[in-house]
């Protein structure tokens, strides 16, 4: 947890630990006023309760102290989605396709897996569809879910920051197997993948074209 693994997981992170952090401090608040006020004001210490007018500085500070709160964590979640949205331009398109239980990517010369191959540090762009019903493409370690729905296409993009392999997991319950979409992303550096994508191409007879190369 908290390693860097993606372009915006640093700063999914630090916005998650940011909202915990000031929800605890609100909850301290909270619980700190509401014992001092069950003590100052008990019954024994105030056999005969008095009217409390209004306080206009209070009043003002609880309503602009939440607000200055919420819009900070307003721009916290807007500059996240910024960022996963904007797909640079240079970015590898892959076609994503989700059914009732499996993935399958399909690389721009037609190549098809159900295991996500990517070269380390290359932008990944993948466009989602479902041939059935509603399914969800989340990988835990890049922060990054995006909902896949009959009907309409869904873009997200990554970039792996290192030579490694990460979970591919289907976030909405789509049916009886659903627990079986498991799969992986795996990222190669850039020899070992194009060794790869060009052994798979001629495999299943596709025209291979160096794809880093084709991309700059």
């Amino acid at each position: 947890m908290f390693e860097s693994s993606s372009p915006y997981s640093d700063f999914v992170d630090a916005t998650f630990l940011s909202i915990v952090g000031i929800s605890l401090l609100v909850l301290l608040g909270i619980l700190i006023a509401m014992v001092f006020f069950v003590v100052r004001y008990s019954r024994k210490r105030n056999p005969h309760p008095t009217n409390i007018e209004g306080n206009v500085p209070l009043e003002i500070a609880w309503t602009l102290i939440p607000l200055a709160l919420f819009m900070g964590m307003f721009y916290l979640g807007w500059e996240g989605y910024r960022q996963m949205s904007n797909v640079p331009e240079e970015a590898i398109p892959i076609k994503v396709t989700a059914r009732m239980w499996a993935w399958t990517f399909e690389y721009p010369n037609g190549v098809t897996t159900d295991t996500l191959f990517v070269p380390v540090q290359a932008p990944m762009k993948l466009t989602l569809q479902s041939l059935d019903v509603n399914h969800s493409l989340y990988i835990p370690a890049f922060r990054i879910k995006k909902d896949v729905i009959p009907n309409r296409e869904n873009v997200l993009w990554f970039k792996t920051s290192a030579v490694a392999s990460y979970d591919i997991a289907c976030a909405e319950y789509c049916g009886l197997r659903h627990a079986y979409m498991y799969t992986k992303v795996v990222s190669q550096d850039s020899a070992q993948f194009e060794q790869w994508y060009k052994a798979i191409s001629l495999g299943q007879s596709k025209p291979y074209q160096a794809l880093l190369d084709s991309t700059k």
